[in-house]
Parts: C-alpha cells; sequence; structure tokens
C-alpha cells in the first residue's frame, strides 16, 4: 500500500541576516497509512520546518515528498492550498480558535469556501464534534467561555470537519494540564481507530508514548529510537567526565587550535593567524 507520508533526503536551508541556517539535514521519513507516529525535538531541532513541509505549508530545497503518492514538489500555490483544505487537518498548540465566535462556527470555519450548503456545514460541523466527545450543550457557547480542554477538542474538531485522511498536530498538549493533556491524547487514538493518520510533535516522552512509533529529530537529522539512546548515553558521559574533572580540579583539555584556559592559549591575533593559514610573527 502506498505510505500516506514518503519523504526523502529532504534538506531547508534559510537564509538570514547573520547569514545561513540549516533546519533539515537530508531528512527521510515513511508514514504508513493509519499510523500514529510522534516526533519529539528540542527547541530549534527542526521538528516545525519538518512539520511545515508535511503540511505542505513549506518547500524542501532538495528531496522528494510524496503525500498518499503524489509528488507534491511540482505542484503550484493553489494546487497546495487545495491539497491542505481536502487531505490535510492541523491542530496546535495556542487552538487558533475565534473567541467570540461559537464552537459551531469555528468548526464550520475550513467549509466557508466549498460549496456546501449552509445546512451541510453545520451538519459536518455537528458531527465532528461529536467525533471528539464535546457534549452537544457547549456548540453554541463562544469559545473564549470553555476551558483549554474543550478549546483544543474544539480544534481537533475543526482539523476533522473536512474528512481529512492526515492530521498534523504541532504541541497539542502543550497548555494543558496533565489530566486534560491525556483526555486530547485519547481523542487522537480515536481518530486513528477510525482511520486516521496521525503526526504528532512533542517534546514531551509521557505524550509521545501514546503513538505506535516515535523518531528523534536533532540538529536537523533523524534519529531512531536507539540512535538516540546512543545519542543520550554519549552526553551523559561527556558530561560525567567534565564534572569529575573539575572536581579534582584538572584544568579543561586545551582544543586543536589552543584555546584552552592555560598559559598556552593563542592571541586573538595568532588565532586568527592560524585560521587564514599564514605563519603568525
Amino acid at each position: 500500500m502506498t505510505p500516506a507520508i514518503d519523504i526523502r533526503d529532504a534538506w531547508r536551508i534559510y537564509e538570514t541576516a547573520a547569514g545561513h541556517t540549516t533546519a533539515l539535514r537530508g531528512v527521510s521519513l515513511t508514514v504508513r497509512r493509519g499510523e500514529f507516529l510522534a516526533i519529539m525535538g528540542p527547541s530549534g531541532s527542526g521538528k516545525s520546518t519538518l512539520m511545515s513541509i508535511l503540511g505542505c505549508l513549506d518547500r524542501a530545497d532538495a528531496g522528494t515528498y510524496r503525500l498518499e503518492g503524489l509528488d507534491v514538489g511540482g505542484l503550484s500555490d493553489d494546487d497546495l492550498a487545495y491539497l491542505r483544505s481536502s487531505r490535510l487537518g492541523f491542530v496546535f498548540q495556542s487552538f487558533n480558535l475565534l473567541p467570540r465566535a461559537t464552537v459551531l462556527r469555528n468548526v464550520m470555519l475550513p467549509l466557508v469556501y466549498t460549496d456546501a450548503p449552509p445546512r451541510e456545514r453545520e451538519l459536518a460541523a455537528w458531527r465532528a464534534l461529536r467525533a471528539v466527545g464535546l457534549p452537544e450543550e457547549h456548540y453554541l457557547h463562544r469559545s473564549n467561555e470553555l476551558s483549554g480542554g474543550q478549546m483544543q477538542r474544539v480544534a481537533i474538531a475543526r482539523a476533522l470537519v473536512n474528512d481529512p485522511a492526515i492530521v498534523l498536530a504541532d504541541e497539542p498538549t502543550g497548555n494543558l494540564d496533565t489530566a486534560t493533556g491525556e483526555m486530547v491524547m485519547r481523542t487522537f487514538r480515536r481518530m486513528q481507530r477510525r482511520g486516521k493518520t496521525i503526526v504528532l510533535i512533542t517534546h514531551d516522552p509521557s505524550v509521545a508514548a501514546w503513538a505506535d512509533r516515535t523518531v528523534h529529530i536533532r540538529d536537523g537529522r533523524l534519529l531512531t529510537d536507539e540512535q538516540e539512546r546512543r545519542y543520550l548515553a554519549r552526553l551523559a558521559e561527556r558530561e560525567a567526565g567534565t564534572a569529575g574533572g573539575e572536581k579534582r580540579g584538572e584544568k579543561p583539555a586545551r582544543s586543536r587550535d589552543g584555546d584552552g584556559d592555560g598559559p598556552a592559549r593563542l592571541s586573538p591575533a595568532a588565532r586568527r593567524a592560524r585560521l587564514l593559514g599564514v605563519p603568525c610573527l
């Protein structure tokens, strides 16, 4: 069966005032249809950039991306907009609801530009809200009258109202307490049982544990669970070695450039000369 998501050797490089920043470095990822995948990574690791590319909100500078078998690399902006509205649903940490609009109207919003008559839009929104388990008595409340967990359920219903095949969630429990976060994660599980593919970004291991599979991203590269464990083990060893040396009163080792804390430290002029490959007079 064709994967829901198949991205190969994707690179994304941003040009800033300070120079070029590489956000993704040859990322390859396959997500099966109906799979629940968690992507974990620290701030600045590239996970939001990856999510933007998966959601057709951004384009990779190199590599290929196939969404349900369709190569999105050559699609126009209008085609990408249609793909987002028809095949993808988005859930964000900050909910992004209209505070003065009713719950029902918030969920109907993605259907405004469709040909569906108002009655059908309302029915679709009602079904989406039922699917996420929000009680019917809340449907005519304004969204700013709801709790955080209720607002996130409304946001999930809005993501489902177009019946997308794939739901992309960026830190969906980040603004919620533990109990409410678990309630939201159960909602994602119910969506998966109905055949949806879920891709979720999180920094919280307890949230990632709800997924079928977890991948890790660091410095723009994807790591498996085993690679992540090895990385953390090396990091712990390095920190333990540094702490042990400081406790014994040892001086930190100098680098190859002589950039240590002892008397052999190079002067700024000498270091610049070495970097440029010229003798220091």
